[in-house]
């Protein structure tokens, strides 16, 4: 069996969008560095709404966004303690990496609330491996990455190495992360070498060695096997993975690290307001929540 194990996300409403959220779960906790992976949209918000991610604190991971191209592309306006701003379209990777403690805010442009922002795309968050996980705090935004393309398939490579490209995309583990496209009659092959790799169809159709991909299921696949990505009537997927880690790690809300003892400290940073503020969007802020965050993984 080419597929260890098929995960169907827990989906929440947001308030006229909905998160798909598969890793962290049950079924699986990581997937080589994935340590959370959310899929959003398509959506259009209606007139005068927006997304607005106040400012919060991450540690030990690296966040990825990245948006989808076509009739519900859109953009995000990140902002972060750096300094950094930077709006989001497709075809850009933003990677914010979080390291010792940063703190930033995620929120719809201007330009696009009038109209009634889209949204349609991924967040995921790398965990940083032993020995990086309190390196200092960076933020990069990629536009030229790698485009793999024959006739009837086309691959973005995010982060990492695909079929003979590699992305610009800082990497702090050994990480696959792509963007497919097929059109109908596509196909193409899973490159084999990654520990851990999954695949999941955010749109249209498609199967693995003739194995049906369920829209925004998380599939798993087994190391070392060679396997074809192919669609009847056009989709788009995403691939992700990478090396797997030997040691094992805690999330907490938006903390990861592998000590227990290191998250309760970063609590009682946000909670007493050590950590540093986001230039441009200083004046609100995500309280620490209480009690057990959706975002939790302390097994």
């Amino acid at each position: 069996m080419d597929i260890i194990r098929t995960v169907t996300p827990t989906s929440h409403d947001l308030g006229g969008f909905t998160v798909r959220r598969a890793v962290p779960s049950k079924e699986c906790r990581m997937v080589g560095p994935f340590v959370f992976v959310d899929q959003f949209g398509p959506a259009q918000l209606d007139l005068g709404k927006s997304m607005d991610v106040r400012p919060h604190p991450h540690i030990g991971i690296s966040t990825v966004t990245w948006l989808f191209d076509g009739e519900f592309a859109g953009a995000i306006e990140h902002r972060d303690s750096l300094g950094s701003f930077s709006t989001i379209h497709p075809g850009t990777v933003n990677l914010m990496t979080a390291g010792r403690g940063i703190v930033h805010s995620e929120r719809s442009p201007a330009s696009e609330r009038a109209a009634g922002p889209k949204l349609y795309g991924m967040q995921t968050w790398l965990a940083l491996p032993d020995g990086r996980e309190e390196i200092d705090p960076a933020f990069e935004a990629i536009g030229d990455l790698p485009l793999i393309e024959d006739n009837c398939t086309t691959a973005r490579v995010i982060m990492g190495e695909l079929w003979g490209q590699r992305a610009a995309t800082t990497t702090h583990s050994q990480t696959i992360y792509a963007e497919i496209l097929l059109a109908p009659g596509g196909a193409i092959p899973i490159d084999d070498e990654a520990d851990e790799r999954a695949l999941m169809l955010v749109g249209g159709e498609a199967s693995v060695d003739g194995h049906a991909l369920g829209l925004y299921e998380l599939v798993v696949l087994k190391p070392g096997a060679e396997l074809t990505l192919a669609s009847r009537a056009g989709g788009r997927v995403m691939l992700l993975g990478g090396e797997a880690f030997a040691s094992k790690r805690h999330v907490w809300w938006n903390f990861v690290s592998s000590s227990r003892e290191r998250i309760n400290q970063a609590k009682d940073d946000w909670r007493a307001g050590r950590f540093p503020k986001v230039p441009g969007d200083a004046e609100e802020f995500i309280p620490l929540p209480e009690g057990r965050p959706l975002t939790i993984s302390e097994d």
